[in-house]
């Protein structure tokens, strides 16, 4: 089917090319003008702040969904392809409005919980530079190149009150990676042999009501550290309307995502080792969803998740590899470059983050981000 030429008659410049082309040619263009009409919605409004916040709101809703969460749902995805893409797309929507309805119940109108209470950020926006405002498009600009970039960086440095704010935001999110990285070193070097002796065949209908179980304890913890990136445009207290907003960008959001099957950054989960196996992806999300939740109570800064989950799947793919018959082994240059691959990406989005952050914020300069 990939080869199928288009030759209907009317076609145009598409006659005689391979139909899969032409579709992805008109999706390129579709998502470029509506990339470059987003940015003139943004550089009209953001002198308006009451009308820009929820325009970087919504843009920065869907860019957070399609290249961040993917690092809590990616595995879900791989592992239920079988599935219709609503059935998932309900599941995961209803865990997200059950969970961040329980944080603005519970922290008086605020659905970061506590995320952005501290002196960097709790104050909200009363007025929006251009950059801060289509910065999430960039950040689909980078999604669409198959970049996992840390959204906390990118969107929360151009909103930080002082260079301290971005220390201590970049300080735990690298010792999240270390952390996530030895404990995947160290759990799939003690049970690497051990899955791939057993982990073959078919899957018995118990780990997929324990990955959902997983999933729905990992999409929480995701949800209460990354809830930040988007609301950080919005009022720290929101009212039942704004809330009601808040959570139907979102919930809509999922099922752009789902209905896409993860979009382009799917692609970084699915080239790592057996993700697509339900056990498999259900042990990384448990793993995953405990670490966060460790950071949940150790400190209210926020932190890019991405940074832990590249680190747990650096660790996970190298103890895999080095735990695999040597006739089903990658090579340790295979394994490093793609390791690499993932670090310098995320280096990449942190140099982008602090090159707006300078831009926008006069409290940050170069030699103040000088640790």
């Amino acid at each position: 089917m990939a080869d199928e030429q288009l030759e209907t008659p009317g076609s145009g410049d598409y006659t005689g090319l391979p139909r899969r082309f032409v579709q992805v040619v008109i999706q390129e263009r579709v998502f470029l003008a509506l990339l470059a009409a987003a940015f003139l919605v943004a550089g009209v409004v953001y002198p308006y702040p009451q009308i820009a916040m929820w325009a970087g709101f919504v843009f920065a809703g869907y860019a957070v969904i399609a290249n961040d969460s993917i690092q809590t749902i990616g595995t879900f995805i791989a592992s239920n392809k079988h599935r219709p893409w609503w059935v998932l797309w309900l599941f995961i929507g209803g865990v997200m409005l059950v969970t961040m309805a329980f944080g603005w119940l519970t922290h008086e109108g605020d659905v970061t919980y506590g995320r952005l209470a501290s002196k960097n950020f709790s104050e909200a926006p009363t007025e929006f530079a251009f950059l801060q405002v289509a910065g999430p498009l960039l950040l689909l600009v980078l999604t669409r190149m198959r970049i996992p970039v840390s959204t906390t960086f990118l969107i929360l440095s151009s909103f930080a009150a002082s260079p301290k704010g971005i220390a201590s935001v970049l300080s735990k999110s690298v010792t999240g990676y270390v952390i996530a990285f030895a404990v995947a070193i160290g759990l799939w070097l003690s049970i690497g042999k051990l899955t791939e002796k057993k982990f073959v065949g078919e899957a018995a209908k118990g780990w997929y009501v324990a990955q959902w179980f997983a999933t729905t304890f990992l999409w929480s913890m995701w949800l209460v550290q990354d809830a930040a990136n988007v609301a950080v445009f919005l009022p720290r207290s929101l009212e039942f309307y704004e809330f009601a907003v808040f959570a139907g960008v979102l919930f809509l959001g999922l099922a752009v995502l789902f209905r896409l099957g993860g979009d382009k950054i799917q692609e970084i989960v699915e080239e790592k080792a057996a993700v697509t196996d339900v056990r498999h992806a259900t042990i990384i999300d448990f793993v995953y969803a405990l670490i966060l939740w460790v950071f949940k109570i150790q400190s209210d800064i926020p932190m890019s998740t991405t940074w832990v989950f590249l680190g747990l799947l650096a660790g996970r793919e190298l103890a895999i590899n080095l735990t695999r018959d040597p006739d089903k082994r990658r090579s340790v240059k295979d394994v490093l470059k793609l390791i690499g691959k993932d670090l310098l990406f995320v280096t990449i989005g942190l140099i982008i983050s602090i090159i707006i952050a300078v831009t926008v914020n006069p409290n940050i300069t170069p030699e103040s981000l000088s640790w």
